[in-house]
């Protein structure tokens, strides 16, 4: 599979959006994951300058065949976010229309942030698949950082969002978050994967770009065995 697979990952203003003041900041990920042999593909979280990840697209010759949002915040879908409007997935629709693969539950709150219409949108459960030729991603719902977060695992590699990075986890402090399903999502919905499988997450707030998951169970210390009271005395905020 993995001779067939395409996969790219994008830095958010150093890949793309160069310039970009929001996206220098925030240094948002966005992924490329396709098959090869058909030319098929699906972006993962394109915000900040769709246009330029569509042409980097064709010009790998690979053409756009959907979207996958690991969840709805502006900067991974397109919206506002602090008085900045982030081009997105609205944006992209406008140049190649394809179905938008979500979270069931976060739907709603994918198209009021976002402006993509309901009747793009196609709400997925947790163990849902995506086919892209034929390259299989995964969904695994992942609530904590929003109640719809989901990752996408794809030939041993994690697309983590904002659920998982090589150094903590995404915040639990916003409107949707609940805490104490992010430790679930951490000690039981992501726990049987393999420590082999490579993360790659939503931002770059560590020095590499991706790690392997046994590196980040020992270094991480989100994951530290401890009770779910514990955890949440140490990283609930």
């Amino acid at each position: 599979m993995t001779d067939r697979l395409y996969f790219r990952q994008f830095l958010a203003g150093v890949d793309f959006a160069v310039g970009d003041p929001v996206a220098t900041q925030m240094v948002n990920f966005v992924y490329a994951v396709g098959d090869r042999e058909t030319g098929d593909a699906v972006l993962v979280d394109p915000a900040y300058r769709p246009r330029e990840l569509y042409d980097a697209l064709e010009d790998d010759e690979m053409t756009l065949r959907g979207v996958v949002l690991t969840h709805y915040h502006a900067d991974h879908a397109g919206g506002t976010l602090a008085g900045h409007h982030i081009e997105g997935t609205r944006e992209l629709l406008a140049l190649r229309d394809v179905p938008v693969h979500v979270q069931s539950s976060e739907s709603q709150w994918v198209s009021e942030g976002s402006g993509v219409g309901l009747s793009n949108l196609v709400g997925h459960d947790s163990g849902d698949s995506v086919e892209v030729g034929s390259i299989r991603v995964t969904l695994i719902h992942t609530p904590g950082h929003t109640p719809g977060s989901q990752c996408a695992l794809v030939d041993g590699r994690l697309i983590s969002g904002d659920t998982l990075f090589i150094d903590g986890c995404g915040r639990t402090d916003l409107p949707g978050s609940d805490p104490a399903e992010m430790y679930r999502t951490l000690t039981s919905r992501l726990a049987d994967l393999d420590g082999s499988t490579w993360l790659y997450p939503g931002h770059r707030y560590a020095a590499e770009p991706t790690a392997r998951l046994d590196d980040v169970r020992r270094g991480n210390a989100v994951l530290a065995p401890m009770s779910a009271e514990q955890w949440l005395a140490a990283f609930s905020r």
